[in-house]
C-alpha cells in the first residue's frame, strides 16, 4: 500500500550535534505533495551549503540518471535534463548517517496541521459525499 505523503514534514535531528550553537539540533522541512525534497530542503537539513549539496549529488552532466552509489547523494530518476533535482527523505537520512557521520539521524513524518482551507476541504468532501449518496438512492 503506498503511503500519501502529500504536504508532509520531515525532521532530521542529529543528537550529538545538539552543544554546537551554529546548528539547529532539530530541523523541520516541507516535501512536495511525492514526499519528495529538493534542493533547499536538503540544504537546510543538512546544514550544508548549496554548492556542498549539488557536490554530494551524485550526478553527471553527460547522463541523465546515474547509478546508485553508496557514497553520493542519489537523486530520484528524472524524464529530463530540466527537471529539478529531488530527493527521498529517507536517502538523505542515509548519506547524512553513512557518508556525512552525522550520528542517530532521525526522519518522522508529520501531518500538516489543521487550517482554514482543509477544514473547508473536508467540509466540501463530506457535502460531496452526500450528493452522491443522494444521486445513488435515486437511481435505485
Amino acid at each position: 500500500m503506498e503511503q500519501d505523503l502529500s504536504n508532509s514534514t520531515f525532521t532530521m535531528t542529529d543528537a550529538f550535534a545538539t552543544n554546537r550553537t551554529d546548528w539547529e539540533p532539530d530541523t523541520t522541512v516541507a516535501t512536495n505533495r511525492q514526499g519528495y525534497m529538493d534542493i533547499d530542503a536538503v540544504q537546510r537539513v543538512l546544514n550544508r551549503s548549496r554548492a556542498s549539496v549539488y557536490r554530494y549529488a551524485n550526478t553527471d552532466p553527460n547522463r541523465l540518471n546515474m547509478e546508485y552509489d553508496p557514497k553520493r547523494l542519489n537523486p530520484e530518476l528524472r524524464q529530463n535534463r530540466d527537471e529539478p533535482l529531488k530527493f527521498d527523505p529517507n536517502e538523505v537520512a542515509r548519506f547524512a548517517r553513512d557518508v556525512l557521520g552525522i550520528k542517530q539521524v532521525l526522519i518522522e513524518k508529520r501531518e500538516p496541521t489543521e487550517n482554514t482551507t482543509h477544514a473547508i476541504l473536508k467540509e466540501i468532501l463530506v457535502e460531496l459525499q452526500q450528493i452522491r449518496q443522494l444521486l445513488e438512492d435515486q437511481r435505485s
